[in-house]
């Protein structure tokens, strides 16, 4: 169960479908550098809803094939400059979602069925684009109104960063729920965590709550500071001044080359 970061990116084979959480919420960045640092190829990416900084570092060094997701978004910082290079270069195929879409056939996965119903994107031209959305009608409606059937989400394989992890596996989260319900979904859960909890989280009832239980996960790395630059809820904020740094070299080919020379082949640790 206890590994390494480097471990932990050998697990994740080239072309296997990978959900990744938000940057609010836990963000793998050390696994995402350990990925880029070994050559992934082929990978498609679930946002869960939305991908950011991880999103747009994969893309840019060439790991990704395909990109199913809400939004890519770097919030304040801007565009994600490497997304749109190679949405403009046509070099990433991108499977448009909604927030909703996404929650759904992961639930969907979670409780092994093949579907789960969404109303809100009756009406959308999303439905032209998407030939794993179909339009049924609800049983339940006395005037047979439409409703949109989401397939499953069932990705290979969900990565997240959390505050906690224990020897047995279990992974506190707080009320992060999106990632209770990524682990829940996926064949397989990587973890990286800030520290190793001395003990057991499900048998503390102010953790377990907030605990996804060691069942769902498939291995755990200690990894202090492990969402760097990008926060961690209730921990430390994102590094300011590096993502603007990111930013600002990854607009251009060589400015984003020398950032992974710089960070991922030869990483130097955050102050």
């Amino acid at each position: 169960m206890m590994t390494s970061i480097e471990d932990l990116a050998a697990r994740i084979p080239d072309g296997a479908r990978v959900a990744l959480a938000p940057d609010y919420s836990g963000v793998s960045m050390a696994t995402v550098r350990a990925l880029i640092a070994r050559g992934a190829k082929d990978l498609h990416l679930i946002g869960v809803p939305s991908v950011g900084f991880q999103g747009d570092m994969l893309i840019g060094a060439g790991c990704v094939a395909t990109l199913e997701a809400a939004a890519v978004t770097l919030d304040e910082y801007g565009p994600a400059p490497q997304f749109n290079a190679a949405i403009k270069a046509g070099a990433l195929k991108m499977i448009d979602g909604t927030c909703p879409a996404i929650h759904a056939g992961l639930q969907a996965a979670e409780k092994g069925i093949p579907f789960m119903p969404v109303r809100g994107i009756v009406g959308s031209d999303l439905l032209t684009h998407r030939d794993d959305w179909t339009i049924g009608h609800d049983p339940f409606d006395e005037e047979d109104g439409p409703i949109v059937m989401v397939k499953a989400i069932r990705p290979d394989v969900t990565l997240i960063h959390a505050p906690l992890a224990d020897c047995h596996g279990n992974v506190w989260i707080g009320v992060r729920r999106e990632m209770m319900l990524m682990a829940h979904a996926s064949r397989n859960t990587l973890v990286t965590a800030e520290e190793i909890y001395d003990g057991d989280l499900l048998a503390d009832e102010r953790l377990a709550p907030g605990t996804i239980p060691g069942l769902y996960v498939s291995g755990v790395a200690e990894a202090a500071n492990g969402a760097w630059p990008v926060g961690l809820f209730g921990r430390y904020g994102p590094d300011d001044a590096h993502l603007r740094d990111y930013l600002q070299r990854a607009r251009t080919v060589d400015g984003f080359a020398s950032y992974l020379d710089e960070f991922v082949h030869a990483p130097k640790a955050a102050e």
